[in-house]
Parts: structure tokens; C-alpha cells; sequence
């Protein structure tokens, strides 16, 4: 996983985020460019490697997770990234956090992930535990591709984490936008230029991530 500095899908539907919120570090969304001195640009990804990872056209193999976590009614947003290593983003995320972080039932905690690739089946059965024994936890996830959707079990891992309370969405243009601003190191005068893609890839992912989830409550109602 990457450096440890560094927030928070569900049915389909809208569930965008909203840009410029600040970090504990004071980080905020746009501005004339990073200067060089900005604690932030260590949990930062380089701009090539944000449009090769969450570019909806591409299918890298390699996964990237970008990942903001709040705590209780703290405006502060501590943000961070990371890749695969031997094991998978989230295993790695999991690790991490269980290790560093004791939590108690009474504070809440908010994590967001945005991922260059949904989790496998395997993976939402790491993260469904790791909120049930984390249970003032909640999860969102949002993410440029689905992983090998035509799998069964990848479909099956991802209604289960539903069932779970997670929510999963595709990446759309606001969540592009916000990572570009909150996680990318990009140029002076460019905080407002990110890699724009065709909406038809985000809605097709959309469209099969809808199926996936709307089979589960197709099952239910039998």
C-alpha cells in the first residue's frame, strides 16, 4: 500500500460526493497548482497514472485504490492511496486499517474508496468481514470497471456486500473530477482539467452494475 498519510455503493442511483472538502492537512479541491512544499503531494498519484488506472476503456491489470476516511462529526477527511502488491488493494486497505486503527463502537467512522476496479468475490468476502468486525464502520465504493462481471461469484460478491450495507456505484463525472482535484498531482493551472471519457462507458458499466444488484432483490421477491 502507499504512504501512510492520507473517506468514506447499494443500489443503483445517484450518490455523488461533493468536491473541496478539506483534509486534516488543510488540502482542498482546485487552487493555481500544488506547491512544491504540500504535505499532501507524497499520498498523490501522478496524472498518467490516474487516467491509465480509471480510464473506463482501458483494462489494466494492475488495481488502484484511492480512499478517504472521516471520523465521527469531524470535517476533516484523512486521504490516501494505494496499489496491488502480493495481495489485493483491499486485502491491503484491510490489513492496514485493522492494524493501525482501534476503534470504538461508540465513534462512527466514514470510508469512501474510489477503485480502478470492483472487488472480486473473494475481496467482498474480506471486506464483509472486516465490517462485521468493524461495525461502526460504514463503506462506499465507487468504481471506474467491474471486475470480470460475467464470473458468477464476482456477481454473487457483489449483492452480498449489498446485503451488507455497502454501497457501489460506477465512477461518473463528479467522482472523476473529485479524485483528479483530492488525489492527483497535478500541473499549476490544471485543477480543472481531468481526463474526460465518453459517457457511454460509464453508463454501460452503470447498467450491468444495476443488473448485478437488481437480480438480488429479483431473488428476494420468489
Amino acid at each position: 500500500m502507499a504512504s501512510d498519510e492520507g473517506e468514506m455503493g447499494g443500489g443503483p442511483g445517484k450518490h455523488h460526493i461533493q468536491d473541496a472538502v478539506a483534509s486534516d492537512e488543510g488540502e482542498m479541491g482546485g487552487g493555481p497548482g500544488l506547491p512544491a512544499g504540500d504535505p499532501t503531494l507524497r499520498r498523490r498519484i501522478e496524472p498518467w497514472e490516474f487516467e491509465a488506472f480509471f480510464d473506463p476503456r482501458e483494462l489494466r491489470k494492475e488495481a488502484c485504490l484511492l480512499y478517504e476516511i472521516k471520523w465521527g462529526t469531524s470535517h476533516k477527511i484523512w486521504r490516501n492511496s494505494g496499489k496491488n502488491t502480493t495481495k489485493h488493494v483491499e486485502v491491503n486497505f484491510i490489513e492496514k486499517f485493522a492494524s493501525e486503527r482501534h476503534l470504538r463502537s461508540s465513534i462512527s467512522c466514514s470510508v469512501i474508496w474510489f477503485m480502478s476496479w470492483s472487488p472480486c468475490w473473494e475481496c467482498c468476502r474480506a471486506i464483509r468481514e472486516f465490517l462485521r468486525q468493524q461495525p461502526s464502520v460504514t463503506l462506499v465504493i465507487y468504481v471506474a470497471r467491474l471486475y470480470h462481471h460475467m464470473d458468477q461469484q464476482n456477481r454473487q460478491g457483489l449483492r452480498d456486500l449489498v446485503s451488507s450495507g455497502v454501497i457501489i456505484q460506477i465512477m461518473r463525472a463528479p467522482e472523476h473530477d473529485h479524485c483528479w482535484r483530492n488525489f492527483v498531482n497535478y500541473p499549476p493551472g490544471k485543477d480543472v482539467h481531468w481526463p474526460r471519457y465518453l459517457p457511454l462507458w460509464m453508463e454501460l458499466y452503470a447498467l450491468e452494475l444495476h443488473c448485478i444488484i437488481l437480480k438480488k432483490y429479483t431473488f428476494r421477491r420468489k
